[in-house]
């Protein structure tokens, strides 16, 4: 069998690229040793840039329909609630997705797969990778189909989303260092009654524990998330549900009856990443390259990013549009933003969970008062949710992004900004996968000799008048350009409109 990329592993890191490779027309093999996707919630936790990943294949509508938007958080104390958070449109502005939405892992796979299966492809289900071999010219791998026969598969490339324990990592030889968390953590998801209504994230803010009921869909239905005390000397896998069970009534100091255990796991928490995300002509993506704490709801969220920031390079090299050398930007704008996040994940567990006195002290006397005030003011909501959406991830450092003239607030390597023109959000021009060139003016002037001159295959033309919205989020009264990558990304802001700086640009690609 012969085809463009292999993907080891079919979790939402490895479907959400086969999805993209299907935008950007690239022949695919995707395999994975289950059965199918998993039928477990796992990670629930989808962030509005994901949401706005997924607009552009009309999938972000269909993953709604099947969660719950987190409205807001309880902070709960010795058994009573102690503050309120409404975060419900915590971004409005921001995002045309401003919340957090709560929805099973099962269900967001499956939509993918349905996406997947509805483009004429399919996963290898039952199918695992025995071995493999690259050289200049490509990668050829072994596999163990569902009948348990060796069959060859060759590609140009391989992306590894193989998980945690990746094998692929392991053959590669990259380094995967940092460090482990001594507590325990378990997850259970449940049916339960209680006296808390089901509208709420419901936080237990404790002197050195971790606990948080997630709602989900469907009534009295609920993911627990949680730590057992450092001292617990047990390895996860040894712990019985019943233990877990007890840990939760006493750290709750409530009388709760969980009527139905779905699903419940115990794992340590560890955090580390690649040295690099690449080794010849093969890639590392998700939580083969990147693992860290639950803190946040980052991981499947970083996966769903590092396969958008791949998928239109490799689409590049492939279609012959660029040179193979685009492809080194990947480890150069993922590596630098997984080193960020992990520090970011690290100190925001040790904010809930630290057995630091004062942390702890501030953590249940003070923070739960003065929380639901704090996160009212924009000012914090401007700072806080476009570090927890991902919406704030730059490649400002990248060698793609270039700031060629005019001192702008929105540099090149930022995230296209959410606004809308005529009352539609400027994502509904961006949705095919190539790059804009969009031009924003105070004159309603004819640009379309411009947008003639530049318009190809690979690139799309768009104009907008320079609205008061426009002025206050780009810090500029003067038109400008911007030429967004595929993944709507600035790669080139200018205040000079030149069509041969954008094309220089594009001519080094």
């Amino acid at each position: 069998m012969a085809t463009d990329v292999i993907i080891v592993g079919a979790g939402p890191t490895g479907l959400s690229l086969a999805c993209q490779l299907i935008r950007y027309g690239i022949d695919f093999v995707i395999l994975d040793k289950k059965e199918m996707t998993t039928p477990y919630s796992k990670a629930i936790g989808v962030q509005a840039r994901t949401l706005e990943i997924y607009e552009q294949i009309g999938l972000a509508d269909k993953l709604i329909e099947q969660g719950a938007i987190a409205a807001k958080a309880r902070m709960v104390a010795g058994g009573k609630v102690r503050g309120e958070v409404e975060f419900g449109e915590f971004g409005k502005g921001l995002s045309p997705y401003p919340f957090v939405l709560i929805v099973e892992q099962g269900k967001h796979e499956k939509i993918l797969y349905d996406f997947i299966k509805a483009n004429g492809k399919d996963v290898l289900w039952s199918t695992e990778l025995e071995n493999f071999t690259q050289d200049e010219t490509g990668v050829k791998t072994n596999v163990k189909n569902v009948n348990g026969e060796t069959e060859t598969i060759e590609a140009k490339f391989l992306v590894a989303c193989d998980g945690a324990k990746s094998p692929v990592r392991g053959a590669l030889g990259l380094k995967f260092e940092g460090s482990t968390f001594e507590r325990l953590f378990y997850v259970a998801d449940v049916q339960i009654d209680w006296k808390f209504s089901h509208d709420a994230l419901h936080v237990f803010l404790l002197k050195n524990n971790l606990l948080a009921f997630f709602p989900m869909v469907g009534d009295k239905h609920h993911r627990i998330v949680g730590t057992f005390p450092e001292e617990f000397a047990k390895d996860e896998g040894e712990v019985l549900y019943e233990e877990i069970e007890e840990r939760i009534k006493q750290d709750t100091e409530l009388n709760l009856d969980i009527t139905n255990v779905n699903w419940f796991s115990t794992y340590k928490a560890h955090t580390r990443h690649v040295n690099k995300f690449s080794a010849g002509r093969c890639f590392l993506a998700g939580d083969a390259a990147h693992i860290h704490t639950p803190a946040g709801a980052q991981g499947m969220n970083t996966g769903i990013q590092d396969s958008y920031n791949l998928a239109w390079k490799l689409a590049m090299v492939l279609h012959d549009q660029a040179k193979e050398k685009i492809l080194e930007t990947y480890n150069e704008e993922r590596l630098g933003n997984a080193e960020n996040l992990l520090k970011t994940t690290d100190r925001l567990f040790n904010l809930v969970a630290s057995p630091d006195v004062l942390l702890s002290y501030f953590r249940t006397h003070v923070f739960p008062y003065i929380a639901g005030a704090a996160f009212s003011l924009d000012a914090i909501k401007k700072f806080v949710f476009p570090r927890v959406s991902q919406i704030g991830i730059n490649y400002r450092h990248s060698s793609l992004s270039e700031n060629i003239a005019g001192d702008f607030k929105v540099k090149a390597g930022d995230r296209m900004p959410y606004f809308t023109v005529d009352g539609k959000s400027i994502y509904d021009r961006l949705h095919q996968p190539k790059f804009h060139l969009l031009v924003f003016s105070n004159d309603e002037i004819d640009f379309q000799d411009l947008g003639n001159e530049i318009r190809e295959d690979s690139v799309d033309f768009s104009f907008a008048l320079l609205s008061p919205e426009v002025k206050e989020i780009f810090g500029t009264e003067k038109l400008f350009i911007i030429l967004l990558r595929p993944d709507n990304y600035i790669g080139l802001i200018s205040a000079e409109i030149s069509l041969v700086k954008v094309k220089n640009y594009l001519e080094q690609l």
